[in-house]
């Protein structure tokens, strides 16, 4: 029945669904993070998690696999003055080792796609750390051009 795919996760991987962080999931996220080369600590993750639950231009997606968390996404909506837009920049993208190569993190960026499509974002963007050649290879399998070089100053006390 037609009305059936209306509700149907149709373009995520098979026992793969995505929702919206929240507390509960705090353990997991500061997994994922610390995956991704950044420790966190559980309490760590519980503020973070509530920091961008109360925060309109800020969203965390994690993917679950058979109940398990996954992966997760985090988004951030920020005007851009040289164009006057909004851009959606993603600033988190993490699918733990054994998930890898099912397609979850293509059903994350997907996901932050149509997120910032309805956002009104004019385009979606994110960073990789220069090493991450197999990253790199996956945004532009994704659609995404390398762009810029990014420059970092760290800010001391």
């Amino acid at each position: 029945a037609p009305m059936s795919r209306a509700f149907s996760t149709g373009h995520y991987p098979l026992g793969t669904d995505l929702r919206m962080a929240v507390v509960a999931d705090a353990d997991d996220v500061a997994r994922l993070l610390s995956d991704l080369g950044y420790p966190c600590e559980i309490d760590e993750a519980i503020e973070r998690i509530a920091v961008i639950a109360h925060n309109d231009r800020q969203a965390l997606v994690v993917a679950r696999r058979d109940g398990a968390v996954v992966g997760l996404i985090a988004l951030d909506f920020m005007y851009y003055l040289p164009l006057g837009t909004t851009t959606c920049r993603v600033t988190a993208l993490v699918v733990t080792p054994t998930a890898q190569g099912l397609g979850i993190g293509r059903a994350l960026l997907k996901e932050a796609e149509r997120r910032a499509r309805v956002g009104g974002a004019a385009r979606i963007e994110l960073t990789s750390g220069a090493q991450r050649t197999e990253a790199h290879a996956f945004y532009r399998a994704c659609g995404y051009k390398d762009s810029s070089v990014r420059f970092v100053k760290l800010l001391g006390a």
